[in-house]
């Protein structure tokens, strides 16, 4: 496994970051334990979550699975860096309370206080902010990040979802109070597919020191070979994957990746995660198997060395938008 430093800080991370939301949902704990294990095997030291995953009537359920995980001792806690996100609404179905939700001062208090309780740990080290909260300063939530620095129970502050200018203005808010460092990582939709995060918030997240972790590297599977699994009779395209092969255009450029791809003798999965890799600011995308198996091909991209020729076939097929202004301007 190779490592990074998370954006400006000290921290070393993997360059896959093991993604949790399945847990609960889609792979039961055993399942779910016996991932865990096979990642921190492989040396993947980054695992990512949020108290909203095990949704519905389940929310919290995947931190809890991970918390049982560390519980088993062995070393578990000590060898992982965890990262949980806040903002989601945690009262219990049905009931619609105010304050269990967003990023004021007192929801940001209790969403850790019981984060922690669940992971069955002492301190979360990366808490990410899952979306902006349109109704809550930045001075407030950076007070109440302060304290939770000061008291030991989160090292950094992340994004989740942030416009560029978003990550401007948390940052410099930050540096005018004096308080703690600021937004250390962005994790932001992007993929071969889907590119619009290279107008703005790349830019943004490498001028103030973020590290970038994509989320949905095969853009909900369309990526992963889904043409060439159902020729073969796989598993079919399902979800957002469908919808966008059902129109001919979007069809014909992912039949082109695959054919791409296969030219190079390549899985289109693993080309997928490995060109995210190539890409500038980025710290590690997340992976979020269901099986074993599916966390061992995310491995073999990190081995894998893309030659010229496949990048820039790969760019005439999802080119992407630029940067800005150029990307709408001159």
């Amino acid at each position: 496994m190779e490592y990074t430093q998370l954006g400006r800080t000290g921290l070393k991370v993997s360059r896959l970051v093991l993604g949790t939301m399945n847990f609960g949902p889609q792979t039961d704990e055993a399942d779910s334990h016996a991932i865990m294990n096979a990642a921190l095997d492989a040396g993947i030291n980054f695992f990512d979550t949020a108290n909203v995953y095990g949704w519905g009537e389940n929310k919290g359920r995947t931190e809890s699975i991970i918390g049982n995980w560390f519980a088993k001792g062995d070393g578990r806690r000590d060898k992982t860096v965890i990262a949980t996100k806040v903002y989601g609404n945690m009262a219990a179905d049905g009931e619609a309370w105010p304050n269990h939700d967003k990023l004021s001062a007192l929801n940001i208090r209790r969403s850790v206080d019981a984060s922690l309780r669940r992971l069955k740990t002492d301190h979360i080290d990366l808490y990410q902010f899952h979306h902006i909260d349109r109704d809550t300063s930045f001075e407030e939530i950076w007070q109440a990040i302060d304290v939770l620095v000061q008291q030991g129970k989160i090292l950094y502050a992340g994004s989740s979802n942030f416009p560029g200018y978003k990550i401007a203005q948390a940052n410099e808010i930050a540096a005018r109070r004096g308080g703690t460092i600021g937004l250390v990582s962005e994790q932001c939709l992007y993929n071969l597919a889907e590119r619009r995060a290279e107008m703005e918030v790349i830019p943004a997240a490498q001028d103030y020191g973020l590290g970038v972790i994509p989320w949905s590297p095969l853009h909900g599977g369309l990526l992963g070979g889904v043409i060439k699994k159902e020729v073969q009779g796989g598993r079919r395209a399902s979800g957002r994957a469908a919808d966008t092969l059902k129109d001919p255009a979007a069809r014909a450029r992912i039949q082109a990746y695959e054919d791409l791809v296969d030219k190079h003798g390549l899985e289109p999965g693993e080309v997928a995660l490995a060109w995210l890799l190539t890409r500038p600011g980025v710290t590690g995308p997340i992976v979020g198997p269901r099986t074993a198996g599916q966390l061992e091909s995310a491995l073999r991209a990190v081995e894998l060395e893309l030659g010229e020729e496949l990048l820039a076939g790969l760019d005439e097929i999802f080119p992407g938008t630029g940067p800005s202004p150029e990307a709408f301007a001159w």
